[in-house]
């Protein structure tokens, strides 16, 4: 089981890396997490790549919190990318 969540999570942050290639590695690292954070809230996981890759952009490029940790402080930012991604 470890391994298969491994790959999914191997196979998200790579497409997460790719679909962001304009976007700095920071950005990517910061997604990556997001998507672990997440991996266990019973959304797909395109869905929760969408969410996160949503949230990151909402976020400033100097933004110090984890995407996770900003979204508590930030529920009208947090609506918007659930329904965007189709979360929920």
């Amino acid at each position: 089981m470890k391994t298969k969540m491994s790959a999914l999570l191997f196979f998200i942050i790579a497409a997460t890396a790719s679909n962001f290639s304009y976007a700095g590695a920071d950005d990517a690292a910061w997604i990556a997490k997001c998507v672990a954070d997440n991996a266990k809230e019973g959304a797909a996981p395109e869905t929760v790549q969408k969410y996160c890759s949503c949230m990151n952009s909402k976020m400033s490029d100097n933004e110090t919190l984890s995407i996770s940790a900003w979204e508590t402080s930030h529920p009208k930012e947090m609506k918007a990318c659930e329904v965007a991604s189709g979360w929920k």
